[in-house]
This record gives structure tokens, sequence and C-alpha cells, in this order.
């Protein structure tokens, strides 16, 4: 049987949790067109007849600007060292650029095969992936390079048999029928982060954090989760609300309904909104928002 690690890297927003969820077949990662969405590492579980693949998922490598981006960068990175292979994941309908550059210079001193992923191939002519993946080729070496789509499923099942190929013999890290190690509260913090993020202006997103305070049965098919989620400002706090309450919710409803779904229950979501000022600046405010490395 053939098991290990595989990290999947690059810059924000270019399909790396969206790739997940359509390996392991269910949502695990949160998803939005904005980017660092992804804050932190999150582990799918991938388990076949050929053997068992634990996907890291990792935040977008950029510039950080602040503790929390430092964070994730070092999160990103980090994983380079861990596992037993590397996806570097790239979009075909964003030029090459400066943050490729700095992605490639990290890769050039991993020990494990890198897979180039060059994805979105649904969107543009062939000839354009050619084009480029040959920016990528001039600057280093790559074990494989695969055109997929992980919206549109293609060349997964390629990318998958390619994987077990160059993984080593092993045990199963995780039972079979598991799909992540993160725990439920964490999942549906992250349900609720991703609707807000859908539902209000550019200058709120990245100051959202979520917490879980209270998670608790009622019944066989009855939950109560208590969250509150988090701001940077009084302003933010009042989009988040919204005018007599009504943006808060919608985002309660539609984060609910994606809960009930998931957890196959009946779902009590009470949400609160907590003003906390720069916490993405400090490292108590961050430790106790489960950003610690």
């Amino acid at each position: 049987m053939k098991s290990g690690f595989v990290s999947i890297v690059g810059r924000p927003n270019v399909g790396k949790s969206t790739l997940l969820n359509t390996i392991i077949g269910e949502k695990i990662a949160i998803v939005s067109d904005k980017p660092q969405t992804t804050r932190t590492r999150i582990q799918g579980v991938h388990t076949c007849d050929d053997g068992q693949i634990v996907f890291v998922d990792t935040p977008g490598i950029h510039k950080p600007k602040h503790l929390l981006g430092e964070y994730m960068v070092k999160v990103s990175t980090r994983s380079l060292d861990e596992v037993d292979l590397i996806y570097y994941m790239t979009d075909v309908t964003r030029p090459y650029g400066g943050g490729e550059q700095y992605i490639i210079e990290q890769l050039k001193s991993v020990r494990v095969p890198v897979f180039l992923l060059v994805n979105k191939i649904d969107l543009v002519e062939e000839d354009k992936i050619k084009q480029f993946t040959q920016d990528f080729l001039n600057e280093i070496s790559f074990s494989e390079c695969i055109p997929v789509s992980a919206y549109k499923k293609i060349n997964i099942d390629m990318l998958l048999q390619k994987t077990f190929q160059y993984l080593p013999e092993g045990p199963l890290y995780y039972p079979a029928d598991d799909l992540t190690d993160q725990p439920l509260s964490f999942i549906v913090s992250e349900l609720i982060r991703e609707k807000a993020l859908l539902l209000t202006r550019d200058e709120v997103p990245h100051s959202l954090a979520i917490s879980i305070e209270e998670f608790k049965h009622q019944g066989e098919d009855k939950i109560y989760v208590r969250a509150v989620i988090h701001t940077e400002r009084d302003s933010q706090k009042g989009i988040i609300i919204g005018k007599n309450g009504q943006m808060l919710k919608k985002i309660g409803e539609q984060a609910r309904l994606e809960i009930e779904e998931m957890l196959s229950a009946s779902v009590y979501l009470d949400l609160w909104v907590k003003v906390q000022k720069n916490w993405r600046d400090n490292e108590g405010n961050l430790n106790q928002l489960g950003y610690r490395l």
C-alpha cells in the first residue's frame, strides 16, 4: 500500500481549496473569491484501493502586512519540509510574476518531488496553457507538469494516479472513512466565515475571525451553536449586523443551512458580533482565535 503527505501550495486564489474539496468529495475547506481565504493548514484524507493520501491545504503565499499574514506564510513554507510530495498550484488566467518567482525560490531547496499544477485550463485555449507553462519550466525542473481544472474535475484522476506512483509504501495514517483531521467546531466556524465573506463588502472580510463559544447536542438530532464574529472596528461591526440586523440574519441563515446539511441535524445558530481592535496584529488575540504555530 502507498501512503504519504502532499502539500498544496501556491499564490492566493489559485484554487487550492477547491482542489482539496474536489479530491475529498466533501467540502472541508471554504472557498471564496477573496484572497487569503484559507488561513491555516487543513488536512484532507483520500483513501482508496491504492492507499492513502493526506493532503495539506495551506494559505496562499503572499507578502504579509500583519502578524496574521506572517503566521499564514510560515504555515505554508513550513509545510514544504514536512511532506512526501508538493503540488505547486498556479492559475493559467493570471500572468507569471514576482509572487511565482518567490515560491519557486522556496521550491528549489526542497528534497521531495514537486508537481506543477496548471489550474483553470477550462477557461483558456490550449496554446495559452503551453505558453504559460513554459515560464515555469524555464525556472525549475518539475517531477510532473499536469494541467487541471479543480472546478470542472479535469485530469484529477490522472493527478491521483501520478501521485501514488511517487509516494512511498506505508500505513494508513487515518481510518479509511476519515475525511479530515479538523474537528466539527472548526469546520462550522469556517462555514460561518465563508458566508460572511460572500455577503459583505471588500473592506470587511480580512478583518473577520470566528470563534465557537458553545457547541452542544440537544437530543439525537438537534445541535446548539453559539459563535462570535470578531471584527477590528465598530464600522465593520455595523456592516456585519446590517440595517435592523438583516445582514447578520442573512449570514446566519445561509451558514445554518449548510451546517445542517453537513451534520444531518437541526441546528440552532446563535450569532454574536464583537469588536476586537487590531486582533490581526496582537499575538495574544491570534492565539485565542487558534492561529498558533
